[in-house]
């Protein structure tokens, strides 16, 4: 219904352990649960006439609508990805956002870092291990649909291959992108003998960046 909302931060205020920004769109006043992490950013805004854009997922709930916003619209796609996990709910996402960057939290799924997943407010062992199977079944589908194949010559050993994979996929990027940043990486004698799924994903970002 809302993809994103651009206007002016004219509020930020906590209410029962949850951050609300209100966002001037058109002199109408948007309240918007974000993460807390995000508050930080945006106080530099508050005041300013500097437009910023949130992407949002409305969500209602008993008689009520809440707002919630993201500063990417990839945390925005994953925020609905982990609501769509049976026992997690929104809040329960949210605190997963603000606990662990987005790309620590995708390779946690990823991984089945439960202990790492757990570790958010809210999140048990029991809920960390159903979000990580579901999840990790959606991004395996999503991978095999995506048609990624790559050489084994030039890209991460097999048992790490898929989550590398399924990371960068998670965070975006095409199977294109992904494919020419393995290969191209994978021509570095270090980095092709490395069964560390997390140098291979800083080293592809870092790569996808330039």
């Amino acid at each position: 219904m809302l993809n994103f909302l651009r206007g002016t931060v004219v509020g930020l205020h906590k209410t029962s352990n949850r951050i609300i920004l209100v966002l001037d769109v058109n002199h109408i006043g948007y309240e918007i649960q974000i993460i807390p992490r995000l508050q930080i950013q945006l106080s530099s805004l508050l005041g300013t006439e500097q437009l910023y854009q949130i992407y949002t997922h409305l969500a209602s709930r008993d008689d009520h609508w809440i707002l919630f916003g993201f500063g990417l619209a990839a945390e925005r796609d994953l925020f609905r990805q982990l609501i769509s996990v049976s026992g997690v709910g929104p809040q329960s996402a949210m605190a997963l956002l603000d606990a662990l960057e987005f790309p620590e939290l995708v390779q946690a799924i990823v991984s089945g870092n439960t202990r790492l997943l757990s570790k958010a407010p809210g999140v048990g062992n029991k809920t960390a291990e159903r979000l990580s199977l579901e999840l990790r079944n959606q991004l395996s589908l999503w991978r095999e649909q995506s048609g990624l194949v790559t050489a084994p010559s030039s890209t991460p050993i097999s048992m790490i291959q898929e989550d590398v994979e399924m990371t960068l996929l998670a965070l975006g990027y095409t199977s294109k992108e992904i494919l020419q940043a393995l290969q191209s990486i994978g021509t570095t004698t270090t980095l092709s003998k490395n069964a560390d799924a997390e140098a291979w994903i800083r080293e592809a970002i870092a790569w996808l960046s330039h």
